[in-house]
């Protein structure tokens, strides 16, 4: 059927297309094709020329569609800018936005007026209209020390606590964008509202894969898409080999994580026959388009198909796993996609994306108190086990793991509904995110915000920082790893970040 149907999509390929080329042409009077004279043939060597100036000032072909042109696959392995702290990145995402001050960013404060307006000059961003009208909201959660760092973590989160002097906490995030997807978007892709590649993307354009079973970036979320669904994990202008392969995680039967990774109908001998004549039809129409990206990317995407029919069953087979270990984890969606995300890295996926779940879940703008406590809980134990099981692998030092959502929450109170009990609003002038793993500097606190805990006061991080920090430690300078399209050179971050030195080991 998948044969069948590329030949239909594609028969243009190989159909109706003029044998004769270059100094061959047409006759007007239909007797065939005749030789160009001599004058024609220079009019249209200048026209040509022409073109080819016109295309060099829209862009030139990339790297990466040079490499796969001479026929290297575009996720072979490729040497960074420079040595890398880091081999491999994952990124858990507490899509929606988790409270700061509820979890690594307490403000003693907020109890002191809590029920009342926070005075003006307490707040750093008080110009905000976010930041005035509303009480003040003190967390119901005990923040205690912990490790030898001695850095102050709630109680929401007591088995990452234990962890703390492996995580460098960075307290003084900022973003652009207030709303849920721009604000997702922008921690994606380092944009708000157009189209560009995805984090994941850039990565693995710039590093490929270890392994050509497998994608190099693969995200993974329970029940469905988040918002923005693969705008999340788009390659955008890159080549398509460079997007993210989503896996809904909310099935455990294997053939049913991944559709189609079993061919029942078609022995893998014959099923290797007809990819190879697929092959060579695709690399006939492929010569006289080598630069286009899709083509590339479609050829590619079929290999790796067949490749994953036998790896993939096995990386996402968690019956595997010795019981000590799923125990360790414990039960439920985010520790099963955890345990996935740990198999997929020993087999040399480059990034792995670990979602919490469809929407934008930890966005709590009512019941905060009662709604929180049960998210924390639920990634808490896998999250901590997780760290556990890359550190007993000698895999944590090459491993950089980021924690964090798009923003993070108002130390003021909302309430929507007179039925609800409070929560708080989105912020984006100041919130968490933590690292650990590749390079990074544990038991360390970055930044602070004010003492409210609405707006980043003290060594500000902004998005671009982040990103300019993880490709650092992945080997790549953020302001080489280019691509040129529609004319510009453009990047993750734009023209902007900078790496963020302080919290590298």
């Amino acid at each position: 059927m998948l044969f069948a149907q590329t030949l239909e999509h594609d028969h243009r390929s190989w159909i109706g297309r003029r044998v004769i080329l270059k100094t061959m042409s047409h006759d007007s009077s239909g007797r065939g094709a005749v030789p160009l004279t001599r004058r024609e043939m220079l009019a249209r060597s200048g026209a040509g020329i022409g073109a080819l100036a016109l295309a060099q000032l829209l862009g030139a072909p990339s790297p990466a569609t040079a490499n796969t042109a001479a026929g290297e696959p575009p996720l072979a392995p490729r040497a960074p800018h420079f040595t890398p702290k880091a081999k491999r990145f994952v990124h858990l995402f507490a899509n929606g936005g988790p409270s700061q001050v509820d979890t690594f960013d307490p403000k003693p404060l907020l109890a002191k007026f809590h029920g009342k307006p926070i005075p003006r000059d307490v707040i750093a961003a008080a110009r905000d209209a976010q930041a005035s009208g509303s009480p003040a909201f003190a967390s119901k959660h005990q923040f205690q020390r912990h490790g030898r760092s001695g850095i102050e973590v709630s109680e929401l989160f007591p088995e990452i606590a234990r962890r703390i002097d492996d995580l460098c906490v960075v307290r003084s995030m900022h973003a652009d964008d207030i709303s849920h997807d721009g604000g997702i978007m922008f921690m994606n892709t380092g944009a708000a509202r157009l189209s560009r590649p995805s984090l994941g993307s850039w990565v693995t354009y710039g590093l490929g894969s270890e392994n050509r079973d497998l994608p190099g970036f693969i995200a993974l979320c329970p029940d469905g898409y988040p918002l923005n669904e693969t705008q999340n994990w788009q390659s955008a202008f890159l080549p398509g080999a460079y997007q993210g392969t989503f896996v809904n995680t909310k099935f455990e039967d294997v053939e049913r994580l991944i559709e189609n990774i079993r061919n029942r109908r078609v022995a893998p001998a014959e099923q290797r026959a007809q990819l190879d004549l697929l092959g060579r039809l695709n690399r006939l129409h492929q010569q006289t388009r080598a630069d286009e990206g899709r083509l590339e990317s479609r050829i590619q995407s079929f290999e790796q198909a067949f490749r994953m029919q036998v790896e993939a069953t096995d990386a996402f087979d968690l019956a595997r796993e010795p019981k000590s270990v799923l125990d360790a984890y414990g039960p439920g969606p985010q520790a099963r996609q955890l345990i996935l995300t740990r198999r997929l890295l020993e087999r040399g996926v480059r990034m792995v994306q670990s979602w919490y779940g469809a929407g934008f879940p930890w966005d709590h703008h009512g019941e905060i108190e009662q709604r929180l406590p049960k998210m924390c809980a639920e990634v808490d134990r896998p999250i901590a086990a997780f760290l556990d099981d890359l550190k007993q692998r000698g895999m944590l030092d090459d491993t950089l793991v980021l924690w964090g959502g798009e923003f993070g929450r108002t130390p003021t109170s909302e309430l929507p509904h007179p039925t609800t009990t409070p929560g708080r609003d989105h912020n984006r002038h100041g919130f968490t995110v933590w690292l650990a793993g590749g390079g990074i500097k544990g038991g360390h606190i970055h930044g602070a915000t004010d003492d409210a805990g609405f707006a980043a006061v003290q060594d500000k991080v902004h998005v671009h920082d982040l990103h300019a920090t993880i490709l650092h430690l992945l080997g790549l300078d953020h302001e080489r790893l280019t691509y040129r399209y529609a004319g510009r050179d453009f990047r993750l971050t734009d023209v902007s970040g900078n790496v963020v030195r302080e919290i590298l080991a």
